[in-house]
């Protein structure tokens, strides 16, 4: 039978179906690692995801004999559009079985919405913001991913790249081994650092605190930080206190190193969790019945791989060497805990100044990702 596309509505029922789908898509595959279905239900509800205030945007799914065989959502992030210039939109939460037919009806309806709201270019797999993932896996299918970021078939960029969609940037990941012990010129940089600029590491063992203390600071800052990285977009104050409620509260916070100024002035941030990956899987996307269970456990008990999931340095301090003390507050906490591996997540092909710091450590490339664009 013939594909038929339905535009979903916001509704939580229908919602909760299209996350669904992505999961279900791959069921059995040993390397997938799904979202929170909440999460991501969530993220596409306009009253609960505050860049609605700036994003327009319309789900659909496609349909083959009454059964759901793929989804698209299109994204136009007007905030963004007034800051590039560009009249650009965005496709996301792509998801489809290997059939051509298919993979045209969900792109065309997503390009003629596109299209309807004025827009002459189409760009993605992209999210609302930076908070949301990015990028369509095109090396390392044969790897575990991370919370942070997506898995797809390879037969994905096929279809893409056939509807005329070509390269727009790429992001690599790497994997580190944990050395034992601190790498000398590491610390002695970071000590050197610390002197030179009159710096602190900060830490913290409340949530409550850290919201209260630095809580817009470190948003604020990765605006600030990220302002000129591909394709973001700034958070607003709602963004902020939406993200503050939402994170900061769950952190491992022992994982977590805040570097400041003699003023108390945030000057950097480095976030890192244990890995939920295996715990994702073992939930299905569900916090109940135990789902809340395998994501406590991996978060508090033995865990051997740990997830970068960001860094951030005020611009003015910049390759001066502050990303050292990230990791010489953290390394000899990822050796006490057992921590063999970390997961650099999502870094710009081209952002040679972050892929530096790995040079102290043992590391492979093992995943590539890529932004397609097309104009319409």
């Amino acid at each position: 039978m013939s594909v038929t596309i339905k535009a979903i509505s916001p509704s939580k029922k229908e919602l909760t179906d299209y996350v669904k789908f992505g999961i279900d898509l791959y069921k059995n595959n040993p390397y997938y690692v799904p979202p929170l279905i909440s999460d991501d239900v969530a993220t596409l509800t306009p009253s609960k995801n505050p860049a609605f205030d700036f994003c327009d945007s319309q789900s659909f799914m496609a349909y083959r004999d009454g059964r759901p065989v793929g989804r698209i959502t299109a994204i136009v992030n007007r905030l963004l559009n007034e800051k590039s210039g560009k009249k650009e939109a965005r496709f996301g939460f792509v998801d489809y079985v290997d059939d051509a037919e298919v993979a045209d009806s969900l792109f065309d309806a997503a390009e003629d919405w596109a299209r309807s709201k004025g827009m002459t270019e189409m760009v993605g797999p992209m999210g609302f913001s930076d908070m949301d993932h990015e990028g369509m896996l095109i090396e390392g299918f044969d790897e575990m991913g991370t919370m942070a970021t997506i898995y797809n078939h390879p037969y994905y960029r096929s279809h893409v790249e056939r509807r005329g969609y070509t390269k727009d940037t790429d992001w690599v990941e790497y994997r580190i081994t944990i050395p034992d012990r601190i790498p000398e010129k590491m610390q002695r940089i970071a000590e050197l650092v610390m002197r030179k600029y009159n710096l602190r590491i900060v830490k913290y063992t409340s949530g409550k605190k850290i919201k209260a203390e630095y809580g817009e600071a470190i948003f604020e800052l990765i605006n600030e930080a990220y302002s000129d990285l591909y394709g973001y977009s700034p958070l607003t104050r709602r963004q902020i206190e939406y993200y503050i409620d939402m994170y900061l509260g769950l952190l491992r916070l022992d994982y977590v190193s805040l570097v400041v100024d003699a003023s108390d002035r945030l000057i950097g941030v480095g976030v890192t969790i244990p890995s939920l990956s295996a715990a994702l899987r073992k939930s299905g996307g569900k916090l109940l019945p135990l789902g809340w269970w395998h994501l406590l456990r991996a978060m508090k008990g033995h865990n051997d791989v740990v997830d970068l999931m960001l860094i951030a340095v005020r611009p003015e301090y910049q390759s001066k060497g502050v990303n050292s003390l990230f990791f010489y507050d953290l390394l000899n906490l990822y050796i006490r805990d057992g921590v063999k591996f970390a997961e650099t997540n999502l870094e710009l092909e081209e952002n040679l100044n972050v892929q530096s710091q790995w040079e102290y450590f043992e590391r492979r490339l093992h995943r590539r990702r890529r932004a397609f664009r097309k104009q319409l």
